[in-house]
């Protein structure tokens, strides 16, 4: 596909301002004002919580994957994983990360840019238990980001787990927890026509967040 083939797919934006008046105080009240828009559009998205999470490895080489969001406060942003995984290993070891939800069916996305830190053991067991059980014997089974020979040795793995815990509960494996981005900024991207858009960015400071505007 040619240069020319993809321009056609421009797209004419509603040209909605978004203004620094409009913005709550702190980037969290603001994200959950947004968060509630993105659910109020049914069948719109087929996972509103997705959200792009990229890290570096200590030579700078970045990777980046989706992932779901599973909490946010005003202590940051929550997802759980296999903490073998590149992306645990790569945020743990850096503790910076990204995250961008790329909201475009309302012509928005968000993007964090902050440290890394784990969550509380209670935290991920809370979380972990709630997981339906299917879910929890495959993070047993998985090793995650590690080469695997092929389906059906996955498939075999995930059998000899369903065994080993077929008389109770799938317990929270100690290789498996949360990580909690905690933002240093975070822009609210809004679509305007003309490719101006409005980017506005809560920068951490002394005292609270300041409010700052982008160029688009």
């Amino acid at each position: 596909m040619e240069p020319g083939d993809l321009a056609r797919l421009r797209r004419q934006y509603a040209d909605i301002p978004l203004s620094e008046s409009q913005l709550a105080a702190d980037p969290f009240t603001q994200f959950a004002r947004w968060f509630d828009d993105v659910l109020s559009v049914p069948d719109a998205i087929l996972e509103p919580n997705a959200m792009v999470l990229a890290t570096t490895d200590g030579d700078g080489q970045p990777s980046a994957r989706t992932v779901l969001l599973k909490a946010f406060d005003d202590n940051g942003f929550v997802l759980f994983t296999n903490l073998h995984s590149r992306k645990a290993r790569e945020a743990l070891a850096t503790r910076k990360a990204s995250l961008v939800f790329p909201w475009h069916h309302i012509e928005r996305q968000v993007v964090v840019v902050g440290a890394v830190e784990l969550t509380s053991h209670s935290q991920s067991a809370e979380y972990f238990a709630q997981r339906p059980r299917p879910s929890r014997l495959a993070a047993w089974a998985s090793r995650q980001s590690e080469v695997v020979a092929d389906r059906r040795e996955l498939e075999q793995r995930f059998q000899e787990v369903e065994q080993r815990f077929a008389e109770g509960d799938v317990p929270l494996p100690d290789f498996w927890g949360g990580l909690r981005i905690v933002p240093d900024t975070v822009e609210f991207w809004h679509g305007r026509s003309d490719r101006l858009h409005d980017r506005l960015r809560y920068r951490r400071a002394t005292g609270g967040w300041v409010i700052e505007r982008l160029n688009p």
